[in-house]
């Protein structure tokens, strides 16, 4: 594993992370089924194994990132040597007690060696120095690398929103006490 070190997001951060390749391949999708009788709605998630991998474009425009970072809480950038590989990026909800991950995005090229657990861990972190009571961790329901990041992080399945994004995918909310 390479040496990942994750600092505060600075403005010579953005062009390296608005061009990162922000897509996922995925093999499962977790699956909604609603039911829907007199004065009941059944909503049923399953994880289903897709017939091939399927490519999922990123539900935000990357491209935005420049204008609305400084909008953000808290922006993460994790660096291998001194080239950024990742960010995240968090906004705090004060009056709930509640720390939103809207963005945590990883260079292909620095997949699968530890840099999104650093930037959780660092989210976390934050959030906990912040004396958040709650994490949230928001993802596409086709993204099983995100949604397996958050289980082995302990985080549970806390809800759902059906057409959360530009794109109509459904977005998933898993999230994890701190207090």
């Amino acid at each position: 594993m390479s040496d990942i070190q994750i600092r505060p997001t600075v403005a010579t951060d953005l062009n390296r992370l608005m061009g990162m390749d922000h897509s996922e391949t995925s093999e499962f999708v977790w699956q909604l089924e609603l039911r829907r009788e007199v004065n009941q709605i059944a909503a049923t998630f399953r994880e289903v194994r897709l017939p091939r991998p399927i490519s999922l474009i990123y539900p935000h425009d990357q491209y935005a990132l420049a204008d609305e970072w400084t909008r953000k809480s808290m922006m993460f950038t994790a660096l291998m040597g001194s080239d950024p590989v990742g960010y995240a990026s968090l906004i705090e909800r004060k009056g709930a007690s509640i720390v939103w991950i809207n963005d945590l995005v990883v260079a292909k090229e620095a997949r699968r060696q530890g840099v999104a657990s650093s930037l959780l861990t660092a989210s976390q972190d934050w959030a906990t120095s912040r004396s958040a009571r709650r994490i949230i961790l928001e993802m596409q329901s086709k993204n099983q690398a995100s949604i397996r990041l958050a289980q082995k992080f302990g985080y549970e399945f806390c809800g759902y929103n059906d057409q959360y994004y530009a794109t109509q995918d459904v977005s998933l909310f898993f999230s994890k006490n701190l207090k």
